[in-house]
């Protein structure tokens, strides 16, 4: 059955020390925010159908998310896919297959709604990191809301933009890691959250 309203709004505690270590990135992408590509659908579209084809059955659902998934947003030169399976505990049945179609298994954090993360990560591939949830998953519920807010609504995708852009600018001064970039744009994609709920009617 879907997450109910409060297991969307409910706050996730990150907690480092709960993420277990599979392999590292072999290609690290720029944190640089570039204007809207037209290519990056398309390249959603033929992430979509590799996925597809390497697991047929075992898929409830795989979703564009994140920023390029937005037309007219900026964003980094990363296509960010939602992938919803039967079971992600069962990497036995999915793990080998999505690595023979080019995804590099690098986090399990099974504490997050059984969350797992691959990327595309070899020499003159486009970037892609690859989210891997169980049914049901009240993070993949977040980012569908997040998405269909932002493109209704221009002052908040502006918002956003303009965020990103600084958190890019202040991560390269600083000479911080991704990790370092999603900790500044995080209090802004809260706030715009909360308007998307309200919008919904889950909070007042």
């Amino acid at each position: 059955m879907p997450p109910t309203v409060a297991q969307i709004l409910a706050p996730y505690e990150d907690k480092p020390e709960l993420v277990e270590r599979v392999a590292f990135r072999t290609v690290h992408p720029s944190i640089t925010i570039l204007e809207p590509n037209p290519e990056w659908p398309r390249r959603f579209e033929e992430v979509k159908e590799r996925l597809q084809k390497a697991l047929g059955a075992l898929i409830l659902d795989i979703a564009h998310s994140g920023s390029t998934s937005v037309p007219g947003l900026p964003a980094k030169d990363i296509i960010d896919v939602d992938l919803t399976l039967k079971d992600a505990t069962d990497e036995a049945s999915y793990v080998k297959p999505l690595d023979e179609a080019g995804f590099r298994f690098l986090l399990r954090e099974p504490q997050w709604y059984q969350h797992r993360f691959f990327v595309e990560n070899w020499p003159n591939a486009y970037h892609v990191n690859l989210h891997v949830w169980g049914p049901d998953s009240p993070e993949v519920a977040r980012h569908r809301i997040l998405r269909n807010w932002l493109l209704k609504t221009p002052a908040d995708r502006e918002l956003y933009a303009k965020v990103k852009r600084e958190a890019a600018e202040r991560t390269a001064v600083a000479g911080d890691s991704m990790m370092g970039y999603t900790q500044r744009k995080e209090k802004t994609i809260q706030e715009i959250l909360g308007r998307a709920f309200r919008d919904l009617g889950y909070i007042e």
